[in-house]
């Protein structure tokens, strides 16, 4: 299993001593997976020199900022609490409270993706499986994974290459094309957010070199992780410190759009804590869980039409489809003066008004699903539900233009406005969700041999043992391993440089 990211040891020493030399040179320190989900262990040393550092360039400082906890106002300073919103019932139309984890406050990309590239990408070169003098890493993906994967690349001194569909929307590429040098290195597969098909077959073309080292994110093991320990961390905080304001309030679900199915690792840990229930999203123009269906959608960061490796599927509860007419929607409800001035005009404040401008398609995705959930599950006001905005409205911004010629042709004023309001937050509908029993479970779980088994080489063995949560529970193990491998690189770059 060691090419889906399961290292327990040292792979090749001459490689790692390679990667130490390589990281030496760039000036970095490895933080620990623990410092990432509870950032109050970093030493005060570097805490206080991330002060002067932008949280916006390839700084090796900025590593320490990748976790949940940098502050909205300027993400140079670290909060107590991961920065969140909470969204109440004036704005979702549920009793229950939403509360939303702001993944725009990672550094570098504004997106939580870092964090996932941090955890594949890490283990390997701890290990000596990548070699960073010598390796080029590829980061297949639908936008914010491989930015995060060549922003993690290029900190650590080695070269990255970004493999992503075409159609993604533009402030995605213009940002890989500030950050990489290389032209070559920003590879363009066909169509939009559903063919991850594609981006598998050019990954597999990139595979025959022995100089790349694919990092999938949807068979690496270290996404699930990093997003166990970290998000599931930081998802216990936020609804802690908003238990302490509402007296018995419960953690009743945790709403995740699969994606990669790295985010929705959280719910496991929440699921061992609380007892909350885990909630798959997906695009119902793509509903591959619930009717094992296919098609192509636009709610950018949620790609799909198979069913990751990486997805515990036999602890999933219940299974989401959102629509991207809704997404698109009220992506412009939020974004337009017409929208914020009907907004306003249903009694929403400035504060909700300026909290739905922050939510992306995938945010906007899945707070929907939580309305859902919420009404699916019959929940009240003392059920809170966790969820996460994956990125923030700026890698949207060239949407705006193509959603209203798209879906409103005649423009977007007030009364446009006010049939989106209706439509998709009140008159949102319970149709496409579906509380998962064994017998859904196993066959949602069955519809990813297709995908792994058939086409991308795993053993049937590997495969069904995922359907256990003894292998899950397993999986654990290798945190602390993890971290005492990053411990003894860093010890050697210290004494060397010393």
């Amino acid at each position: 299993m060691a090419r889906l990211g399961l290292e327990r040891e040292i792979i090749d020493a001459e490689a790692r001593r390679r990667s130490i030399g390589r990281l030496r040179e760039a000036g970095v320190v490895l933080p620990t997976l623990a410092q990432l989900a509870d950032p109050a262990t970093i030493p005060a040393g570097i805490s206080d020199a991330l002060a002067d550092v932008d949280p916006d360039v390839a700084h090796p400082l900025n590593l320490f900022r990748v976790h949940w906890y940098n502050r909205g106002d300027d993400r140079r300073r670290r909060a107590t609490v991961p920065d969140h919103m909470v969204l109440g019932e004036a704005i979702t139309g549920i009793p229950s409270p939403i509360i939303v984890l702001l993944g725009d406050r990672f550094p570098m990309i504004r997106a939580h993706k870092v964090l996932a590239a941090y955890g594949c990408l890490v283990p390997r070169l701890v290990s000596g499986q990548f070699d960073a003098t010598r390796h080029r890493a590829i980061w297949p993906s639908t936008g914010n994974y491989c930015r995060g994967g060549v922003a993690i690349s290029r900190v650590l001194g080695c070269r990255g290459v970004a493999v992503l569909p075409a159609g993604m929307s533009e402030e995605r590429f213009s940002w890989l094309e500030a950050w990489i040098g290389q032209q070559g290195d920003i590879v363009r597969t066909p169509g939009t957010e559903s063919n991850v098909k594609e981006i598998y077959d050019k990954c597999a073309e990139l595979d025959a070199d022995p100089e790349n080292l694919i990092f999938n994110q949807f068979c690496e093991f270290g996404n699930h992780l990093v997003h166990y320990l970290c998000t599931g961390e930081a998802a216990t905080r936020a609804f802690e410190h908003q238990a302490r304001a509402h007296q018995g309030l419960r953690l009743a679900a945790f709403v995740s759009a699969t994606g990669s199915a790295g985010t929705i690792g959280a719910g496991d840990r929440l699921k061992d804590a609380y007892g909350t229930k885990i909630v798959a999203v997906e695009a119902l123009e793509c509903p591959t869980m619930l009717y094992n269906g296919y098609g192509e959608h636009n709610i950018q960061g949620i790609g799909d039409k198979h069913i990751p490796l990486i997805h515990n599927v036999t602890n999933t509860d219940v299974a989401v489809a959102v629509s991207d007419v809704s997404t698109d929607s009220l992506f412009l409800l939020f974004q337009t003066e017409a929208g914020q001035a009907e907004l306003a005009a249903r009694g929403i404040d400035e504060e909700g008004r300026a909290a739905l401008r922050e939510l992306g398609l995938s945010g906007i995705c899945n707070v929907l699903a939580a309305i859902k959930t919420a009404k699916t599950l019959g929940l009240g006001a003392d059920d809170a539900i966790v969820t996460v905005a994956t990125d923030g409205a700026a890698m949207y911004g060239s949407e705006i233009a193509k959603i209203r010629g798209k879906r409103f042709l005649s423009g977007f004023d007030r009364d446009a406005a006010a049939r989106v309001y209706e439509r998709h937050l009140p008159g949102l509908d319970l149709d496409h969700t579906l509380v998962l029993g064994p017998r859904e479970r196993d066959r949602i779980f069955n519809l990813g041999y297709y995908t792994w088994v058939e086409q991308q080489g795993v053993s049937l063995e590997e495969f069904d043992r995922r359907r256990s949560q003894d292998f899950w529970v397993g999986l654990r193990e290798l945190l602390p391993v993890w971290d005492a491998m990053i411990e003894a690189v860093n010890q050697e770059i210290g004494a060397k440089s010393a």
